[in-house]
């Protein structure tokens, strides 16, 4: 996650960097530190925030589940954490999944796949998070 891009997210959260740093139990030079790019943002951080916007997103309750959306065969499914655990919104937020085919090794490769696929980027059409810029994994 670029620190361009967390900024915009918490501004789209209505924080400030306070109440942001509240939220994800950094302190606030912490994430002044990532917004200006002076530090790497963690997976924590990029994990959450993306969690955090999601919960906002635009009719993001009534989307079709991953498993629809990506016609995974039946096998797959049952294999998949997201369909185990009825996520079919988060399966990007949850490790494990079968993307691709496959779980992915980490957080960096998940992400990476994640911010190509629709059910990602379709929560987040007016952000950054479908581009596969700058991916950092702290």
């Amino acid at each position: 996650m670029h620190s361009n891009e967390l900024k915009r997210f918490r501004e789209r959260l209505n924080k400030t960097q306070k109440e942001m740093a509240e939220l994800l139990g950094k302190s606030i030079k912490a994430v002044h530190s990532y917004e200006q790019g002076w530090r790497v943002i963690p997976t924590d951080v990029e994990r959450q925030v993306l969690f955090l916007a999601s919960r906002i997103a635009v009719d993001a309750k009534n989307r079709k589940p991953c498993w629809q959306v990506m016609n995974c065969p039946p096998e797959q499914k049952k294999k998949c954490p997201a369909w185990e655990f009825n996520a079919g919104n988060l399966c990007w937020f949850i490790n494990g999944t079968i993307c691709a085919g496959r779980p992915q090794a980490s957080w960096a490769d998940k992400i990476a796949l994640c911010r190509q696929c629709v059910v990602l980027t379709s929560l987040f059409a007016d952000e950054t998070a479908g581009t596969d810029r700058g991916v950092k994994n702290g």
